[in-house]
């Protein structure tokens, strides 16, 4: 009978000794976590751009750079998330955020009531403004008003596309439609178009890089502003992130630091 209270006895204590051992294992765990030392799912956004606008969006050799990459991945970097690109026409890139093929979207796009129905805009990053664009050897056309009978280029899905459309009766104009930056260019620089509707920046950058053949001509036709666009009623989080990230940009130089690499600003 002693021999088995004995073993009895050392029994127990093992349980106790090893019950001991398993508190301590999960405390040292539970300490390990709040120290922030667990695995995350970090969640990856797709983002939509135009390669074809620079110096805004454009790829060089097997690099995309401009203004609108640098700065959403000094946004992504700013605020702790991943982002992954998706270049595509710049009229595919709403549809692809209704269709939830992309969760943001930055691409010169400004921001207009039409554009509000479907997303939700961050913060203004960049001021803009359309203007009308000839060839470099055309005396004729010095404004808007001296297109009428003309043949005017604009690219698809865009304010320029949408300002001509809107009034092309009004100015007497017929217009042509392209997908991309080059081919307008190209029109008008072969004479095959007399002139050209695009973003401000944008060409004056394209003149200053190449030799075009083409010239700015007039004032301003408007005040555009381009924002970071997301589907609407949809990453709200995320877009929040996008505007504190801006902010913070704006704030400690970086956003500067971005304008002057690609304007010289």
């Amino acid at each position: 009978m002693k021999k088995l209270s004995l073993l009895g006895l050392l029994f127990i204590l093992t349980l106790l000794i090893a019950a001991c051992g398993t508190n301590t294992t999960t405390e040292e765990k539970e300490k390990g976590n709040s120290s922030g030392t667990e695995e995350k799912n970090e969640k990856v956004y797709k983002v939509g751009v135009d390669t074809t606008y620079p110096p805004f969006e454009f790829k060089e050799g097997n690099d995309y750079k401009g203004i609108d990459i640098d700065l959403i991945n000094a946004i992504a970097k700013d605020q702790g998330f991943t982002i992954e690109l998706s270049p595509m026409d710049f009229g595919g890139i709403i549809p692809a955020l209704q269709a939830n093929q992309l969760d943001v979207a930055i691409a010169g796009m400004s921001i207009t009531d039409e554009r509000k129905r479907v997303v939700d805009f961050s913060e203004p990053y960049f001021d803009a403004g359309l203007t009308v664009v000839v060839n470099k050897d055309n005396t004729a056309v010095k404004s808007i008003e001296d297109l009428k009978g003309k043949t005017v280029a604009v690219k698809k899905g865009t304010t320029g596309a949408k300002y001509a459309q809107d009034n092309a009766k009004k100015l007497g104009i017929k217009v042509v439609q392209f997908n991309d930056s080059p081919a307008m260019f190209q029109e008008v620089s072969n004479g095959n178009a007399e002139a050209l509707i695009e973003d401000y920046p944008v060409i004056s950058y394209a003149i200053t890089q190449k030799e075009l053949g083409l010239q700015i001509v007039g004032d301003r036709l408007n005040g555009d502003q381009y924002g970071i666009a997301v589907l609407k009623g949809k990453n709200q989080e995320l877009l929040e992130q996008i505007n504190k990230g801006l902010a913070n940009l704006k704030e400690n130089g970086t956003y500067d630091e971005i304008l002057k690499t690609y304007l010289g600003e």
